[in-house]
C-alpha cells in the first residue's frame, strides 16, 4: 500500500459501518484518499483499518445527539480540512402514518434530514474560506415519490432535497457543489434492518399492509443495485468540475421517478386555468 499523495482528499461519510457507507469509504481509501468514517459500531471497520493504516480515521458518532455531531466534526476539522462530505446513515419506519409513534417520527427526522443539514452547515464556511468542496446527500427514489408506509421517512428525505437544491444556490459561486444521490432497490441490507410500526387492523388489508407484507418478505437478493458501483459512480462525479445536482442511480430510479413527474406535471398543466384565475 503506497502513501496518499500530496493532492489525496480527505472524505467524511457517515453511516459507514455497512452497505454503501462502507463501499464508499472502501472506494476512496483504495483510490488514495483519507477517509473520516462515522459509525455506531467502531469494530465494524476493523478491517478497512487494518489495511489503509492512517487513511482511515473511525468516529463513534452518535445523530440523535446534535452536540455529539458539533464535538465530531470540531474534532475532525481540526485534525484535516475535509474536501468531501457525505451524508449517508439512515434508515426507515414502515408503517401507517397514524400507526407511528411521536418518538419515531422524531428519530427518523434527526437521523435523516436535521443531522445532514447541521453537518453540512458546519462545513460550509471552511469550504468557502479554502476556494470549494463537495458534498454528496444520499437520498433516494424515496425523495420524489410517496409511498405508503414510509410517510416520515418521505417527509426526511424530500425535506433534505429541497434544502441540498437551496443551498446548492447559495454556494456555487463558491466552488462548492452538492450532489443529491438517489439510489433505488440496492443490495445494501437495508431491507433486512427495517423497523415496523404496531400493525392496526384498519390498516391491515389495505395499501399500507400490503407494502408492508411485500417488505416484509423481500430478500436482499431480490435488489438489483450493486452498491460497489454506485460508490464508484459517486466516487467518479467528485472529480468532475460540473457534477450534477441530482443523480438518479438505479433503473428503478429512473422509471419511477420519471413516472411520478410525468404525471406531477400532466397534473399541473391541467390547473393553468386555475392558476392564471386567482390573479388580481
Amino acid at each position: 500500500m503506497s502513501a496518499p499523495s500530496s493532492a489525496a482528499r480527505h472524505w467524511f461519510v457517515t453511516g459507514a459501518s455497512g452497505g454503501l457507507g462502507r463501499h464508499l469509504v472502501g472506494e476512496a481509501l483504495r483510490r488514495g484518499e483519507y477517509v473520516t468514517a462515522t459509525v455506531r459500531r467502531p469494530d465494524a471497520l476493523r478491517d478497512l483499518a487494518a489495511a489503509f493504516g492512517a487513511q482511515l480515521t473511525v468516529e463513534r458518532l452518535d445523530l440523535l445527539n446534535p452536540e455529539d455531531v458539533t464535538a465530531v466534526i470540531g474534532r475532525v476539522q481540526r485534525n484535516r480540512p475535509v474536501d468531501v462530505v457525505v451524508n449517508n446513515a439512515g434508515y426507515a419506519v414502515v408503517g401507517a402514518a397514524e400507526e407511528m409513534t411521536a418518538a419515531q417520527i422524531r428519530d427518523q427526522l434527526e437521523v435523516l434530514l436535521i443531522a445532514p443539514i447541521l453537518i453540512t452547515k458546519a462545513f460550509l464556511a471552511p469550504m468557502r474560506a479554502r476556494g470549494g468542496g463537495r458534498i454528496i446527500q444520499i437520498s433516494s427514489l424515496g425523495g420524489q415519490i410517496g409511498a405508503p408506509t414510509h410517510s416520515a421517512y418521505h417527509a426526511a428525505k424530500w425535506g433534505l432535497e429541497g434544502y441540498s437544491e437551496s443551498v446548492a444556490r447559495e454556494v456555487a459561486e463558491f466552488g462548492i457543489h452538492l450532489t443529491i444521490a438517489q439510489p433505488g432497490a440496492t443490495r445494501t441490507g437495508f431491507a433486512a434492518a427495517l423497523q415496523y410500526t404496531t400493525e392496526t387492523g384498519p390498516y391491515r388489508d389495505n395499501p399500507v399492509g400490503r407494502m408492508r407484507r411485500y417488505l416484509e418478505s423481500i430478500e436482499d437478493s431480490e435488489l438489483t443495485g450493486d452498491p460497489a458501483k454506485i460508490a464508484a459512480v459517486l466516487y467518479e462525479t467528485t472529480l468532475r468540475p460540473d457534477p450534477p445536482l441530482r443523480l438518479a442511480l438505479g433503473p428503478d430510479t429512473y422509471e419511477i421517478v420519471h413516472a411520478a413527474l410525468t404525471n406531477r406535471l400532466g397534473q399541473l398543466e391541467a390547473q393553468r386555468d386555475v392558476a392564471e384565475s386567482v390573479v388580481f
